[in-house]
C-alpha cells in the first residue's frame, strides 16, 4: 500500500468535509451532518488548544482522518480522540487501527500519559477499540441532558 500520514491543520480542512459526512451519515451513525456544520465541527476542532490530528491518504485520495487535543490532569497530559473517520469503502481493511497506532507512537514521543475517547455502545465502532486494546472505563460515566 502507498499510504502517506501527514498532519491536519487549517489548510487541510476543506478535504476532510466530504469524508466526515460521507462516513458519519451513513451507517453505523446515521447522523445529519451538513457541510456548513461538518466544517464548523472540524474548524473548531483544529483550533481547540494542543489539537493534534493527522490525515491518511492511500495513494492521492484522503481515507481517513484523526484528531483530537491533549489536557492536563492530575496524572500529566491525556489526550481526547474527538474523530477518527475512515472512508466507508475502506472500512475494515487495518487503515483506521494504522491510524490509530500512529497517533499513540506520535502521542507517546511527546510524553501524553493515556488517551481517552467516546463511542456508541455495542457497535462496530466499539469493537474496533476492543479489537486495538481500548477498555472500558468503570471509573466514568457519560451524563447527558437533553434542552
Amino acid at each position: 500500500m502507498a499510504e502517506l500520514i501527514v498532519p491536519m491543520n487549517m489548510n487541510t480542512v476543506e478535504q476532510c468535509i466530504d469524508l466526515y459526512i460521507n462516513v458519519f451519515n451513513n451507517e453505523p451513525w446515521n447522523e445529519t451532518w451538513t457541510v456548513e456544520d461538518a466544517k464548523e465541527r472540524l474548524v473548531d476542532l483544529v483550533k481547540t488548544p494542543k489539537f493534534l490530528g493527522f490525515l491518511l491518504y492511500e495513494k492521492d485520495d484522503l481515507i481517513g482522518f484523526i484528531a483530537g487535543n491533549s489536557k492536563q490532569s492530575d496524572k500529566g497530559l491525556t489526550f481526547y480522540v474527538a474523530e477518527l473517520c475512515i472512508h466507508n469503502q475502506v472500512q475494515g481493511k487495518g487503515y483506521g487501527s494504522r491510524l490509530l497506532q500512529y497517533l499513540e507512537n506520535e502521542l507517546k514521543e511527546r510524553d501524553i500519559q493515556s488517551l481517552y475517547l467516546l463511542t456508541a455502545k455495542g457497535g462496530s465502532a466499539e469493537a474496533f477499540y476492543i479489537k486495538n486494546n481500548y477498555v472500558e472505563n468503570k471509573e466514568r460515566v457519560v451524563i447527558k441532558k437533553n434542552l
